[in-house]
């Protein structure tokens, strides 16, 4: 409908209105004045001359109205009073046709009535870049609030992505500003191609805070100080194991990046002390450092940063074997806020530098990796628990001089561990395990990898841990099945019943119908049968790692195919005795002992209350009578960090594999196996089961097969879904992208792929 004709039909309304207020106003004055006459009572008029009011505010209600409004008629002209100005407060008061005139946001729809800002936060919230892309194509507006999220972070995953990025920056008239987009740039999937040509477009990008080349080993200080330089907003670099990273970009970085706040230069080996000093002296709001394998830094280079950056948060200086204790007791006393600190394998650290710490307490410190430190002892642990009492994270291992006296002063963190690293420590007794358990009822992950005194006894206790999601037992030779069939069985716990109120009810109890085991170390374990082992397979749904290298039970064929393959740099040997189940080999070889008749014998059907595959147990609310978990069930946990040490860090080197993702349709798992004739475990009744002395493969290896391609966010780039703008803004068609490119990249950037688009966003013509 026409804007003129909203307009009269609204005056119209109004007026209508208007006139039935008159009339009934002139009726109460009439029957007013006969009361009066009756009575004998001449009114006289005193007011001031309303007729002249009225017309003048009926002039001014016809020059604000349309042209086409009737004006009043003639005998309402004595009561029009009503048609001045309403200055009464009321809100029944009649306001004027000025005031009652529609404007031209009120005929928009309401989402087109939303200001930018708003906007703006309903187009971030939006999960996948194409339909941010979509959102562009809306209209003007819309592609306006949208095109920022769109390049904030562009996805530079391939060759032809960076390409179609680099010609979009490089166009001369753009759609939009794109250079001043782009907040976040990583490199690190085109490590081993881009080089200082391919990153010089990006130089003339100026807002970048978050910088990523990892890897890029090409990269010289020729191309990155360009970005450094131009991008004074900078507040996260990460240039680890680039190395032909000098001293150079590193001045630049304390000359221009005054507010970084987090630095990755691990394996860089070209940087001198002398620069990291100028750093912290110019870098004063640095959070975090990451100075892994950086062998030549010195203590001067680390007391700079104790110095001068009060607000470190994490520093890792894993492998910097010169330094010594005076910057570790800087370190902590000076930094406050510190976090996180990793001394890895810094073999020059002994007790001194905790023991020099002063008597008070770092509330702030919760992880603190000291592995292969092999020259401390208990004092070193009885001082660090002291003055860190709320660590969460503790890695000692290597640190073979340790007794159970740290141990008994690490259990008094309470509630507070969850990440203990004991590998190695080989001095530890069942006895310091059973009083860890019982004071740290909350820890998550405990490798206690080669602590051979250690026996069934221990273990049990730590079967008990309500919360224990990942253990390393590797060469604990001592255990023997009852510790993996109590670790099995710890889904059999309880928990007091409670009411809809939340009110406990006496001595019922809520059965836990799964266990929360991911992950298991048992390697070298050369006690265990295959009893055990089922056992653990079947009642821990959650197992996604099982870890069984050199246990005889497992070494055999029709078991083995489902183990992943050695890693390569493997001896014969350590193929032979190799036996690891990862990800879905766990899911494929559970389900083959489930089917196998063969494995009736051991009378290990389902056990009643074990959650299936799928993670799902009996319903909660079954009644039973068991043991109560030794744990403060009110108590809520603090947010998991899931930083603690990589499983690669563990005694058999096996790589992190959380919940893998099915077999596609089309890539079914093999099936399995059929059973060998005879016996089909060589069982030998009182015996264990034989096992070759050299052990040759099948060659139906079980090859792991990648997830189906999955077409993510990532795949819609702003290269692919924006830089078609350069056909409608005159820049160069997508046939000729290597040739425009080349002189802007130069030569080491090849000949990509030329690339077609025939559905672009809107036209230049569209967007502006």
């Amino acid at each position: 409908m026409p804007l003129a004709t909203m307009r009269q039909r609204a005056s119209l309304d109004i007026i209508a209105d208007r006139g039935a207020v008159i009339n009934s106003q002139n009726r109460s004055t009439t029957v007013a004045q006969r009361a009066s006459s009756e009575h004998g009572f001449q009114q006289q008029s005193a007011q001031p001359d309303l007729v002249g009011l009225a017309v003048d505010a009926q002039d001014d209600a016809r020059s604000t109205s349309s042209s086409s409004s009737p004006a009043p008629g003639g005998d309402n002209e004595e009561s029009d009073f009503f048609l001045g100005a309403n200055d009464s407060q009321s809100s029944l008061g009649v306001p004027n046709l000025q005031d009652m005139q529609v404007t031209d946001d009120e005929c928009l729809p309401p989402i087109n009535r939303l200001p930018n800002e708003i906007l703006i936060a309903i187009f971030a919230k939006l999960s996948s870049l194409s339909d941010v892309f979509h959102v562009m194509l809306t209209c003007r507006r819309w592609a306006r609030n949208a095109v920022d999220i769109l390049w904030h972070r562009p996805s530079c995953t391939t060759w032809d992505k960076h390409v179609q990025i680099c010609n979009t920056l490089s166009t001369e008239t753009p759609a939009f500003p794109y250079k001043e987009f782009i907040k976040r740039l990583n490199l690190a999937c085109l490590h081993d191609t881009v080089s200082d040509g391919s990153v010089v477009p990006l130089a003339s990008c100026t807002r970048v805070e978050r910088l990523t080349l990892t890897n890029c080993v090409k990269i010289t200080d020729t191309g990155l100080i360009p970005l450094i330089t131009n991008n004074d907003h900078l507040l996260a670099l990460d240039v680890s194991n680039d190395s032909q990273i000098t001293e150079a970009s590193i001045f630049a970085i304390a000359q221009y990046c005054k507010r970084l706040q987090g630095l990755n230069i691990s394996g860089c080996h070209k940087v001198s002390p002398e620069s990291m000093i100028v750093l912290a002296e110019n870098c004063r709001f640095l959070k975090r450092l990451k100075l892994n394998d950086c062998q030549q830094l010195t203590n001067q280079a680390v007391l700079a940063f104790a110095e001068h950056c009060r607000n470190i948060l994490e520093i890792d200086l894993h492998q910097c074997k010169l330094i010594g204790n005076e910057p570790v007791t800087a370190l902590i006393e000076k930094g406050q806020a510190l976090r996180e600190l990793r001394l890895a394998n810094c073999d020059l650290i002994d007790d001194n530098a905790f023991l020099s710490l002063p008597n008070k307490t770092f509330e702030n410190l919760r992880i603190l990796d000291l592995t292969s430190c092999d020259k401390l002892t208990d004092r070193a642990v009885q001082k660090i628990i002291e003055v860190a009492p709320r660590l969460r994270n503790l890695v000692f291992a290597k640190c073979r001089q340790l007794t159970d006296e740290a141990l008994y002063a690490i259990a008094g963190l309470g509630k507070n561990l969850h990440f203990l690293h004991l590998g190695h420590c080989h001095q530890i007794t069942d006895e310091a395990v059973k009083k860890l358990v019982a004071e740290c009822n909350r820890i998550r992950y405990i490798d206690l990898g080669c602590c051979t005194h250690l026996t069934d006894d221990s273990v049990m206790k730590l079967a008990t841990l309500p919360k224990l999601k990942r253990i390393g037992l590797v060469k604990c030779a001592q255990i023997t099945d009852a510790s993996v069939i109590a670790l099995a069985n710890a889904n059999r716990r309880a928990r007091l019943r409670k009411d809809a109120h939340g009110n406990v009810i006496p001595n019922e109890y809520v059965s836990m119908s799964h266990s929360s085991l991911e992950r298991v170390h048992l390697s070298y374990c050369t006690n265990l049968t295959l009893k055990g082992i089922l056992r653990l397979l079947k009642c821990c749904p959650r197992l996604t790692h099982l870890s069984l290298t050199g246990v005889a039970a497992f070494l055999r064929d029709d078991l083995e195919v489902y183990s992943r393959e050695p890693p390569p740099g493997f001896t014969q040997h350590q193929r032979d005795v190799f036996c690891v189940f990862s990800g879905q080999g766990v899911v494929n070889l559970r389900k083959y002992l489930n089917q196998e008749q063969s494995f009736a014998e051991f009378g290990l059907s389902e056990p009643a209350g074990a959650a299936n595959s799928a993670g799902r147990g009996t319903p909660t609310g079954t009644v039973v009578q068991a043991n109560i978990v030794d744990a403060d069930e009110t108590e809520l946990d603090a947010a998991d960090d899931d930083d603690g040490l990589d499983d690669t860090e563990m005694a058999d080197t096996a790589p992190l594999l959380d919940n893998p993702p099915p077999f596609p349709a089309v890539l079914q798992p093999p099936p399995p196996p059929p059973a060998p004739g005879g016996n089909p475990f060589n069982y030998v009744g009182g015996h264990p089961p034989y096992v070759p002395q050299t052990v040759q493969f099948q060659n139906g290896h079980l090859v792991p097969v990648p997830p189906a391609h999955v077409v993510s966010t990532d795949d819609y780039i702003p290269s692919v879904l924006l830089a078609r703008d350069l056909l409608a803004a005159g820049g160069p068609s997508s046939s000729s992208s290597s040739a425009s490119l080349t002189p802007v990249l130069g030569p080491t950037l090849g000949n990509p792929a030329a690339r077609t688009d025939s559905d672009g966003p809107p036209t230049t013509q569209d967007l502006a």
